[in-house]
């Protein structure tokens, strides 16, 4: 059965970002997918009306599957819903035609305040994807003023880290934090008030601290090695991020992949004798002002996608890829 889907701008927030444009450069879509953030289910949809003959749709947050409950029993015989994370993916099946990755957090889960990722409405100060481990309150109460801040700059990109860590240890001692509008009202206190058209103050602090909750990064990395392995030779790697630490490792694993150099202040300039990836461009493929228009999630969004070569998967120095690492403080 065929998935209907017709976007509307009423629903902008939940059409998968650029989603004509990954179409289009791997068309025909057939064999099977693999939808490693599920997610609303839009990639999916998509997937499913250009051709697919089956997606299998990985998240690691299990109340996606309960809110498409309906259109996932509808479509049962191409559609085959996974609890997990997605650097798993290839112990979900052995092979597949095509891996799509929208990497971060999704506006379903922003927009739900109980869950903790927004800093615009007030909820328990959560963050956890999986609802399972440690949530950021955990984080933020316990850990050493400098992991606080080493947190913040690392991960987030925060160049106030050390002032917010400091203030927000202070207030701690005080009374523990709860609640997301809380650690937001002292994160303001720390940044000069933003001007129209500028990003939160705290877009920056709870960008770190969602991926150090849920280690982000770590499950990036591993899942694009899995996506690696699981492609058959043509299948078709297609990744969303969001943020330039993202797209960097996205940049320098299809660099590394594809018979290029690539290197760092860490390692030397290596070159790949057999590719395992072919790339149609170097550069990221962006948004249209139309699609931004309807959608301003998709502003920072940048696409990449890479053709599986029929070259065995090979080791690589983890490092090269500019995953950011915390500095191994004691007693943090």
């Amino acid at each position: 059965m065929t998935v209907e889907v017709a976007p509307s701008t009423s629903n902008a927030s939940h059409i998968p970002v650029l989603i004509s444009q990954l179409i289009s450069a791997a068309a025909p879509i057939t064999g099977t997918w693999i939808d490693g953030t599920f997610g609303a289910g839009g990639y999916t949809k998509y997937l499913l009306n250009a051709g697919a003959d089956k997606v299998i749709g990985i998240d690691r947050d299990p109340s996606v599957f309960d809110m498409a409950s309906d259109w996932l029993s509808e479509n049962s015989d191409r559609l085959q819903p996974v609890q997990d994370t997605f650097s798993n993916l290839d112990k979900t099946i052995n092979r597949a035609d095509g891996v799509v990755l929208d990497i971060g957090v999704s506006s379903m889960q922003i927009d739900q305040a109980e869950r903790g990722f927004s800093f615009q409405k007030d909820g328990p100060l959560d963050m956890r994807m999986s609802g399972t481990g440690g949530t950021a309150a955990d984080l933020i109460n316990s850990a050493s003023e400098e992991k606080i801040a080493d947190i913040l700059f690392h991960f987030g990109e925060e160049r106030a880290s050390r002032r917010i860590a400091k203030m927000v240890v202070a207030r701690r001692d005080e009374r523990p934090f709860e609640r997301t509008l809380d650690l937001v009202s002292v994160i303001q206190k720390c940044l000069p008030r933003s001007k129209p058209g500028q990003t939160h103050p705290a877009t920056r602090s709870f960008q770190a601290l969602r991926i150090a909750v849920n280690s982000e990064y770590n499950q990036l990395v591993e899942g694009l090695f899995a996506a690696e392995r699981v492609l058959d030779a043509g299948g078709v790697l297609a990744v969303v991020t969001f943020h330039s630490i993202e797209d960097r490792i996205v940049k320098r694993f299809f660099q590394s992949r594809s018979g290029s150099k690539a290197g760092s202040r860490y390692a030397p300039l290596v070159e790949n004798v057999q590719a395992q990836f072919t790339l149609q461009s170097r550069k990221p493929i962006r948004a249209s002002a139309d699609e931004i228009s309807l959608n301003p999630r998709s502003r920072s969004a940048k696409l990449r996608i890479g053709w599986r070569t029929s070259a065995d998967p090979t080791p690589i120095d983890v490092k090269t890829l500019g995953v950011p690492e915390l500095p191994n403080r004691i007693n943090s």
